[in-house]
């Protein structure tokens, strides 16, 4: 009896394990059923994206090694001869020019950008500065307007403006200063944002471009970064930003197609703005619109590398997120607006047409963010998870190789920072694909503007590792950094997520996409963190 009754409870064991491993076993093939087909899908776009962001990056590589191979310079291919000074004439051989500085509550960097614009070497009675005050800070309005009069008194002709409202933000703020009567007069505006400081000679090294060539409507000058070295998140910007400046930008001037103006360091012909019909504030990037409105009027850009404004690069996590928003949010939401517009357009040749939507909108500004987050932070883990899945390397480690090598080279000095700076990069590519989205669907923060924080000269900044801790003057009082204010939940999300499959390959797999993972899932760690950037304490009165 006792034996029949061991026998019944093996039995029960072995038939339960058996509906256990059954189950299982179904459920991994009812999972597989939906998700290889999806994944397949998914793949097969990633790859088609991939490819194309590749063929693009291997284009413009080439482009500018004929570029430095040759010696084609903007100098070289345009006119551009130093102003000849005429006695008869006198000062009046010099065109008028408007300096514009917009600005927001610019506490730190407001001294910096006046001062750089008030000294350049340019007859004092031919060129305006004009300083467009947005700030709501009546402390530091009134610390701007000082530093204005204190300029006028050495005989600089400054203009302090104000508005009643920030419709528009910067593109309302630069729409109003053009509305003034005394800008009538003045035949080129040049732009420079609040923590921009040009050198004396810069309106000598843009200017003679447009008085020689009546058919440029813009010179874009190229950013140098001051607090590049401030941590390691200024080093990673820099990288991506020189790529930006030495190859898209130098290829757009170098074969007369199109590229973006940066919103400052450049100077434009008042009849470009004009023609284009002047600024609009319709997505958060105006000057990219501008840009393209004047492109289709037929006003060709000149980029000149050479010449560097110095400016300062956001240096906190939380500063930079809202840049990057900003910046892959306001193209999509342009290119969502203008397609047809560029279709349409007669004035320009189909070869123009073809580099603004494909190249320049939806290679660089689209395809570029949702691909680097969708494949190797979404597609590529979820692919590590299905049992003997045939990833293919050309997709997952060849083209990406080749294209971190095309933008690594473009800064040197950083070449061994170059895997920090892939991972950094695929966390930032959340945010730009999340913006991207919002853009193109045109929902939620679509017109979100928020001015990055600047730090300046103000803060003693002392170095701790690959952070930066601020350290502010003694008469400040300060309260601990809450933990809880730097936690990002999302980028935690996905760190839970991309640790889960690095750990799965690294027991199951077969690729060793572990390596990358795990390295990956650290990266949005140490963001979601914030353990990143400079830290600024929170100061209270």
């Amino acid at each position: 009896m006792e034996r029949s009754r061991k026998m019944e409870w093996v039995w029960e064991v072995v038939i339960s394990g058996a509906e256990e491993q059954l189950t299982l076993v179904f459920g991994k093939m009812k999972a597989s059923m939906i998700l290889v087909p999806l994944l397949d899908i998914s793949m097969a776009i990633c790859l088609m994206m991939s490819v194309m962001l590749f063929v693009e990056r291997v284009y413009m590589a080439v482009v500018i090694g004929i570029v430095k191979i040759s010696g084609r310079k903007p100098d070289t291919r345009y006119k551009c001869q130093p102003i000849e000074q005429d006695l008869e004439q006198g000062n009046l051989a010099y065109p008028m020019v408007l300096v514009q500085i917009p600005m927001f509550n610019e506490r730190e960097v407001y001294q910096l950008s006046i001062g750089a614009a008030c000294r350049l070497s340019w007859p004092s009675d031919r060129f305006i500065v004009q300083v467009l005050d947005d700030s709501t800070d009546p402390t530091i309005k009134s610390m701007v307007e000082r530093e204005c009069q204190r300029w006028a008194s050495e005989g600089i002709n400054i203009k302090y403006e104000i508005r009643d409202n920030r419709n528009g933000y910067k593109a309302g703020a630069l729409k109003e200063g053009l509305k003034r009567s005394y800008v009538k007069e003045c035949d080129h505006v040049a732009i420079f944002d609040a923590d921009f400081q040009p050198e004396p000679d810069f309106l000598h090294r843009t200017i003679p471009f447009l008085i020689h060539n009546p058919k440029i409507g813009l010179v874009q000058a190229r950013w140098k970064f001051v607090n590049a070295n401030e941590c390691l998140m200024t080093r990673m910007q820099e990288m991506s930003l020189n790529y930006h400046f030495t190859v898209e930008q130098e290829v757009g001037s170098s074969t007369y197609a199109f590229f973006g103006f940066n919103g400052t360091a450049g100077v434009w012909r008042m009849a470009a703005i004009e023609e284009a019909g002047g600024w609009k504030d319709r997505t958060t990037v105006e000057d990219m619109d501008l840009a393209i409105r004047a492109s289709l009027k037929g006003w060709k850009f000149i980029y000149v590398g050479t010449l560097q404004v110095k400016n300062e690069l956001p240096s906190t996590f939380k500063a930079y997120r809202y840049q990057q928003h900003r910046w892959s949010c306001g193209p999509a939401n342009l290119f969502r607006k203008m397609l047809l517009e560029i279709i349409r357009n007669e004035k320009v040749t189909l070869w123009t047409k073809v580099h603004v939507i494909y190249s320049f909108f939806l290679v660089r500004k689209i395809i570029a963010h949702i691909v680097t987050f969708v494949f190797y932070c979404v597609i590529l883990p979820a692919a590590v998870l299905v049992p003997d899945y045939e990833i293919p390397k050309w997709g997952a480690v060849y083209i990406p190789t080749i294209i971190t090598i095309l933008n690594a080279i473009s800064t040197p000095r950083s070449i061994h920072l170059v895997v920090f700076w892939i991972v950094f990069e695929n966390v930032m590519a959340l945010h730009r694909t999340k913006g991207t989205f919002i853009g193109l669907l045109e929902v939620g923060r679509v017109n979100e503007w928020i001015v990055t924080e600047k730090l300046g000269d103000a803060l003693k900044i002392k170095s701790i590792g690959n952070a930066v801790k601020v350290v502010k003057p003694a008469a400040t009082h300060q309260r601990r950094f809450k933990f809880i204010d730097r936690l990002n939940l999302v980028e935690l999300g996905f760190g839970c997520y991309l640790f889960f499959c690095g750990c799965y390959d690294l027991i199951y797999g077969k690729y060793h996409f572990f390596i990358y993972l795990l390295l990956q899932a650290v990266a949005f760690f140490v963001m979601g963190f914030g353990y990143v950037g400079t830290f600024v304490p929170s100061s209270s009165t």
